[in-house]
């Protein structure tokens, strides 16, 4: 008798576009979040406690700078972005101007 596989809980995305999959992110981390879109602008290491640093050129209006408090794989994302089409999204639901230093869900965009 052949053993039966039993499917890993999670979502299933049916539009395989850019679109769908930000659609469904969203949805998985729940309707206060919205999507964020900008162009890095700058990313470096700093000579201060932290270390890393980044400028963001926000498309939504104004930029941000962060130093410190980077994670490795938020550094990673960065330097993707940078090194690519320099565009970057967060997923916030962060109010006001502070979704800009919310790195919870960031992803670098071709």
């Amino acid at each position: 008798m052949a053993k039966k596989r039993v499917a890993s809980k999670g979502h299933q995305i049916h539009d395989p576009s850019a679109e769908g999959l930000e659609a469904a992110q969203a949805t998985a981390a729940g309707a206060e979040f919205t999507w964020h879109y900008g162009r890095v602008t700058g990313v470096g290491s700093y000579d201060v406690e932290g270390g890393r640093g980044v400028t963001i050129a926000w498309e939504e209006g104004g930029a941000s700078s962060h130093v410190g408090d980077i994670t490795d794989a938020q550094w990673e994302i960065f330097k993707l972005a940078f090194k690519g089409a320099g565009r970057l999204a967060v997923l916030s639901d962060l109010e006001d101007d502070e979704w800009m230093y919310d790195y919870r869900y960031v992803e670098a965009l071709k």
